[in-house]
């Protein structure tokens, strides 16, 4: 269930990062971009079979302020969630209580709380209830319906890591 980190050392980040959706193309990723929260450049894929990967440069990135809500960023808000949640399910499971109350906590903020979800969720589990009910209710207001493809595959390499969400 663990994530794959690979760390990219480039001398020409912009022409790379420009280039990149198209040279992971051929992995046929679930779902691909680049990790709003993180304090160095980190695109994250998410593989079918494989998981989570994420390529993480020495560059620096300043993480940006919550989603924005709309019909055209509910699906990366939906991809951000079902990476994190795999990233996290390893955490869980691995025995890292603190870092998954901590993470519990840093999640809600951009990606629970822009859909209205008000509490702070206390398991994984409780984050993805929440989420998925938020998530159905913009989809009913914005009159969209974000594919469930990523979803179903987190979903799938957890219940095969022994760990059911």
């Amino acid at each position: 269930m663990s994530d794959w980190d690979f760390k990219v050392e480039t001398r020409d980040f912009d022409s790379v990062a420009e280039a990149l959706p198209a040279l992971v193309a051929p992995l046929k990723p679930l779902a691909q971009q680049w990790d709003r929260l993180s304090v160095e450049q980190c695109y994250m894929l998410m593989l079918r079979g494989i998981g989570k990967v994420d390529l993480i440069f020495d560059e620096p990135h300043e993480p940006e302020p919550p989603w924005q809500v709309s019909a055209e960023t509910l699906k990366g808000i939906d991809d951000h969630l079902w990476d994190w949640t795999i990233w996290l399910g390893a955490k869980d499971r691995a025995g890292k209580r603190e870092l998954v109350g901590s993470e519990l906590e840093k999640m809600h903020g951009p990606r629970l709380a822009p859909l209205g979800v008000d509490d702070i969720p206390s398991s994984i589990a409780d984050a993805v209830t929440a989420y998925t009910a938020a998530r159905a209710e913009a989809e009913a207001r914005l009159a969209i319906a974000v594919p469930r493809t990523v979803e179903h595959e987190v979903r799938r390499l957890l219940a095969a890591g022994g760990y059911a969400i």
